[in-house]
């Protein structure tokens, strides 16, 4: 990561209104809503940033900055010689959080565990189906085959038996999908007949407590002064929902929110230059593509996507919508991740043989949607723009495309249909740095109708990228995962778009801020100079 900071000589700290509070109120710009705050039930950074970054942990955690696995909720743990017995041995003392209905009469234990993960994939358990129970993390990385048994040895001790070695098990457990929920809160809440309070009242164990949300408007959170780790910087954390980009640049220039997501790539030069602002940047792990729906026709004949794929001018893309900020994408997975396969040749752009092979196939005449997300996402700065693009480039081969939107919450939830009409823009920025995160949760077959958006099952795909995940090494994984790349060029569920850097942008008297290379933003470690 590089850091480029300039102060200016005699800088005059604006002074900060009601919403910020004082000096101990960290306040930050964030592009979008949440669509709840129970991130087991979500996909989206949006959600995760809002809750399971400030408000959970999990048995396992990612050191801030990197892709390191470190002691989370569990102190230690031991993994069977078989790869299939995976035993935490949890850490005492740890408090939830308590609200106006509910004080927690126990420490965080065993119990908690096996129900954050039992309502996930039992259709038993009286959550599995609260809050809509799409559980998508969870189905996509297979874990209803992979999980056989959960068993509490004491109120110390959980044992994970599988079916199978998981070689990315440890980070999995380190996910935000992997957040531990009180299980004391949720049956309670289930007594009480309001189950769908876990969800919009949430209680967890994490550096900071939950406050109040106004939809679309502001998250409030409280330090945890009980938090078992370090204690956060500040007092109190404030989210100001702020969809703009621009909007947040000037809040942040008027000192109204101290960091702010996802500038405008067309602002980077100026932020820089900027002698009151901070810019950070690092290199995404992430991907941004046009995902096919390879269900519906013509969309599930390989030729016809590969030829559409030929029709669309990616570096007018990156000149047009990233600004220098991108490189183009021709793998599902980033540059910067192991396995990638640099052998794999892309596309060409050539709109003349995308039209021939579109006739050669029989479609002629073709009406197809593009979806583009209403928010910016560290992989795609403008959707609408990139979308509108592609309109473009697809009318050259007489293809007519209608541009649809809606609400973050409801694009997510929409695009999950098997019967979604045209391709979807969507992407990824990688949850544990394992190329599984990417090949199999997005690409997987358990994948259709959640994280895979492409509704795209290949056998010959699958069986590499399954065989792979139970492989106990790096090096016999690798070619693995560079062979499913192959079939994933020859098949084309996706036209792969860009690989973006991430920019950060904040006030000089932020002080502890690091990138996250998972792509989440983390406040707990965070402070403001006087």
């Amino acid at each position: 990561m590089s850091l480029k900071q300039k102060l200016a000589i005699g800088l005059a700290v604006a002074a900060f209104g009601a919403s910020a509070a004082s000096a101990q109120s960290l306040v930050y710009c964030s592009e979008g809503s949440p669509e709840g705050f129970d991130p087991a039930l979500y996909t989206a950074g949006t959600t995760f940033d809002a809750s399971s970054h400030p408000i959970y942990n999990r048995l396992t955690e990612f050191k801030v900055g990197t892709t390191e696995v470190i002691p989370g909720l569990a102190e230690s743990w031991t993994v069977s010689e078989d790869g299939k017995t995976v035993t935490f041995n949890l850490r005492r003392g740890v408090k939830f959080h308590s609200n106006d209905m509910f004080t927690p009469t126990r420490d965080f234990n065993a119990d908690d565990v096996i129900f954050s993960f039992d309502r996930q994939g039992n259709e038993a358990n009286p959550y599995f189906t609260v809050s809509g129970g799409t559980w998508e993390y969870y189905g996509g990385m297979s874990m209803p085959d992979l999980v056989e048994s959960i068993e509490k040895t004491d109120d110390y001790t959980v044992v994970f038996k599988l079916t199978r070695p998981e070689a990315p098990f440890i980070a999995n457990m380190a996910m935000d999908f992997a957040s531990i929920v009180s299980k004391e809160y949720a049956d309670a809440m289930l007594a009480a007949g309001t189950p769908e309070m876990v969800n919009q009242a949430p209680i967890g164990t994490g550096p900071f407590r939950f406050q109040a949300y106004q939809k679309d408007a502001v998250i409030r959170y409280l330090r945890n002064d009980d938090y078992w780790g370090d204690k956060a910087k500040v007092e109190s954390l404030i989210f100001a929902i702020t969809p703009d980009a621009s909007v947040r640049y000037q809040k942040v220039q008027a000192g109204e929110c101290h960091v702010m997501a996802y500038p405008n790539p067309a602002d980077v030069k100026a932020m820089q230059d900027d002698p009151n602002i901070v810019v950070m940047e690092q290199e995404g792990l992430n991907i941004g593509y046009l995902a096919y729906n390879t269900t519906v026709p013509p969309y599930d004949n390989a030729n016809v996507r590969k030829a559409l794929n030929m029709a669309i001018d990616k570096q007018a893309i990156i000149d047009v919508v990233f600004q220098g900020s991108g490189q183009i994408a021709k793998n599902p997975i980033p540059p910067t991740m192991w396995s990638y396969n640099d052998a794999v040749v892309d596309d060409p752009y050539d709109p003349e043989a995308a039209k021939a092979m579109l006739e050669a196939e029989g479609v002629t005449d073709l009406n197809m949607k593009i979806w583009a997300m209403p928010v910016q996402r560290p992989y795609n700065p403008n959707a609408r723009r990139m979308a509108e693009l592609m309109q473009e480039d697809f009318a050259k081969i007489g293809v007519t495309v209608e541009i649809v939107s809606y609400e973050w919450g409801e694009y997510l939830s929409r695009s999950r249909e098997l019967d979604r009409d045209g391709a979807i823009l969507l992407g990824w920025t990688g949850d544990n740095g394992d190329p599984d995160n990417f090949l199999a949760v997005l690409l997987g077959c358990d994948g259709r109708e959640n994280s895979n958006r492409a509704q795209w099952c290949y056998q010959p795909f699958e069986d590499l990228i399954q065989q792979a995940k139970v492989l106990p090494t790096q090096a016999e994984r690798e070619p693995l995962y560079e062979q499913a790349q192959v079939i994933f060029k020859e098949q084309a569920p996706w036209a792969t778009i860009a690989h973006s850097v991430v920019y950060m942008t904040m006030r000089p008297e932020v002080e502890g801020y690091v990138v996250h290379p998972l792509g989440g933003h983390i406040f707990n470690a965070v402070g403001l100079s006087q």
